[in-house]
């Protein structure tokens, strides 16, 4: 899959395009990449995806924001997983955000991107104030000779799936009506850095993966399979939170203890996908409460996968 950084470069040739956040890149996302892909090899053009960095409700209340399913990287890994040619990854700033409908019709669509053939969400609305919508798209797309379809909601076990959907499971500690949703576990990926060796000096070494998350949608300790090493999936048990029991409430740090393990792996890039919850992250009065307690954690993960 090729990602350009905006629309500043004209398209090399006409595309099937479609557009939107794609956060998490869930069922109904990929529903629609499905359908894009099938009418890209119809007509023997790439199949594009247009997306954003910031997400807009990030650019318009970063404070009210909801948590971020996936970041960019990783909804691009997702995207290309689902053999996406083209991704344009367009800047959502204050320029960008006062585009009338129509400007972004004819700037980004007709000249930029070059579409032949538009697939959007059957509640796609765009433009500044979101004054545009697809009874627009299918009128200007007659005149400027591309098609416009709209893509209906995709209903999962009675529930409309959405990424609102899919954070509100998380954040409940319902992972698991979170991976049917998705398709697949939920999983935050980063990189092994070291840290201060807390959990060695209490007999459950862990794996510091520095995350760009920095408000994930879930929080607490997991039972979780790891990506990323030599045999793997590895299983282990994670935290993911603050860690008030050390005094380190600053900074979101993902540990996780991996069973029967002991390899150095700094620097190693890993997927951590969440199966099951075990408990919310909570404050003990001493490290020696702290360590019973993710004894008693490490058992419950293994009891999780019958270990």
């Amino acid at each position: 899959m090729l990602v350009y950084r905006g629309y500043a470069r004209t398209a090399p040739q006409s595309t099937v395009l479609t557009i939107g956040n794609f956060d998490g890149v869930h069922r109904g996302h990929r529903a629609l990449l499905a359908r894009l892909k099938a009418v890209a090899g119809a007509v023997g053009l790439p199949s594009a995806v247009l997306t954003f960095e910031p997400h807009p409700r990030e650019f318009f209340a970063a404070d009210s924001a909801p948590a971020r399913l996936t970041t960019l990287r990783e909804k691009l890994e997702r995207l290309a997983a689902d053999s996406v040619d083209l991704a344009y990854v367009c800047h959502f700033n204050t320029r960008f955000a006062a585009l009338t409908a129509d400007e972004f019709i004819d700037r980004v669509l007709v000249d930029a991107l070059r579409v032949r053939h538009l697939l959007v969400g059957d509640d796609f609305r765009f433009g500044a104030r979101r004054t545009g919508d697809f009874a627009l798209l299918r009128a200007v797309g007659e005149r400027a000779g591309f098609r416009v379809e709209a893509m209906e909601s995709v209903v999962f076990d009675g529930e409309r799936v959405s990424s609102s959907a899919v954070r509100d499971a998380l954040q409940d500690g319902r992972l698991e009506q979170a991976g049917q949703l998705l398709g697949r576990p939920y999983s935050i990926d980063g990189r092994v850095v070291r840290g201060e060796q807390l959990g060695r000096q209490l007999g459950f070494a862990t794996a510091n993966i520095r995350i760009k998350h920095a408000k994930p949608p879930l929080q607490g300790v997991f039972a979780v399979e790891v990506d990323g090493l030599p045999g793997g999936p590895h299983r282990g048990a994670a935290n993911l939170g603050y860690r008030p029991s050390a005094g380190l409430t600053n900074r979101l740090l993902l540990e996780v203890h991996l069973f029967d393990f002991s390899a150095d792996i700094y620097g190693a890039h890993l997927s951590v996908r969440f199966l099951h919850k075990l408990r919310d992250e909570i404050k003990f009065a001493d490290l020696s409460a702290l360590k019973a307690q993710i004894a008693r954690d490490v058992g419950a993960a293994k009891a999780f996968f019958q270990l």
